[in-house]
């Protein structure tokens, strides 16, 4: 059984009920998710060892979000405690041409304020096979940049493969800062998942011929992203995203993968999503799951995009579905009939 070390902040995800706007009623669900916990839940799901890094408070909010993770069997032993905040972000979610918002409140979190001793690399990477961060976690400072640096480094010495999903997030960091800092990481990267936004807004490479606003992808053009982005990082392996938003509730799915030789596209499933928040990451954790598996480059694909295509029908940032059900949407059964 194969190891995947991740590492990230996990949050408290606060949402009002439903589709309701902020405060349009007097309550709010609690659930606990973040990039890089969404991944390793998705590999526990699938039978892997999966084991979460991060920075949490002893006190019993910090508790909660380990034990969110410790329900689906992901392995916390490595988290470091200490620190007084867990972060927080506050979920309204989109319908029709209302799009969803997502407010942050995470300065000062435990993750945030972390160094570089709260965590022996060494030790954590000890039998693993894979390292996954995205983007998101360097952009919480520039002690966390380093932080990931030396994580990387340490998974390299060891022989780990090393993946990275962009994901920049423009609340938390400038395109200058988010480009300098993933320049220096990805060096180490052995597979880059990116979308339709994030190649553009980190490294200024984009399609041509592109609206994301309006629903136009021309896949073509992300070939010659994907190519880029391989050629300047030496990436093993690029996988780009394909979302086509028609509404809030109505997207159009797929990907492409190109493991520098050929480039494979899945299908494409038309979402009416349930909840968005964690799609990306299931994607992830469905594509690192098919390569340690062996699967081959369109293999790989169909089961990575089946997977957050699953995702977009789950309430809350994990994805709490198994490799069977996978198996069968990537086989062709999307039909969504009840089964008895």
């Amino acid at each position: 059984m194969a190891k995947v070390v991740t590492f990230g902040e996990i949050m408290l995800r606060l949402a009002p009920n439903g589709y309701y706007r902020f405060f349009q009623d007097d309550q709010l669900q609690a659930t606990f998710g973040g990039g890089e916990a969404n991944v390793a839940v998705s590999l526990a799901n699938y039978g892997m060892e999966s084991v979460y890094v991060t920075k949490l408070p002893t006190h019993a909010i910090g508790q909660a979000a380990v034990n969110s993770l410790r329900y689906f069997g992901v392995d916390t032993s490595k988290i470091a405690r200490g620190g007084d905040r867990v972060g927080i972000y506050f979920l309204e979610k989109g319908a029709s041409q209302r799009g969803s918002v997502c407010i942050y409140d995470r300065a000062h979190s435990a993750i945030q304020e972390a160094c570089a001793s709260d965590f022996n690399w060494d030790e954590i990477f000890e039998g693993a096979d894979w390292f996954h961060f995205t983007g998101i976690t360097p952009a919480l400072g520039k002690n966390l940049v380093e932080i990931c640096k030396e994580a990387c480094i340490a998974a390299k010495a060891k022989g780990v493969k090393i993946s990275c999903d962009l994901n920049y997030r423009g609340k938390l960091w400038t395109r200058a800062e988010a480009r300098e800092a993933m320049t220096e990481l990805c060096k180490y990267v052995d597979v880059c998942i990116s979308n339709e936004e994030d190649a553009k807004d980190v490294f200024g490479i984009e399609a041509e011929n592109t609206d994301i606003y309006g629903g136009k992808l021309n896949k073509e053009g992300y070939k010659s992203v994907a190519k880029q982005l391989a050629d300047k990082f030496g990436f093993e392996k690029v996988a780009i995203t394909l979302r086509s938003s028609i509404s809030a509730n109505d997207n159009d799915w797929a990907a492409m993968l190109y493991d520098g030789e050929n480039y494979c596209f899945s299908k494409e499933y038309h979402l009416h999503i349930v909840d968005r928040v964690g799609g990306g990451d299931s994607f992830g954790g469905g594509l690192i799951y098919a390569l340690l598996s062996g699967k081959d480059t369109q293999s790989a694909i169909e089961f990575a995009v089946a997977a957050s295509a699953l995702k977009h029908s789950i309430e809350g940032d994990f994805n709490r579905i198994g490799v069977g059900e996978v198996e069968k949407l990537a086989g062709g059964d999307g039909s969504g009939r009840v089964q008895r």
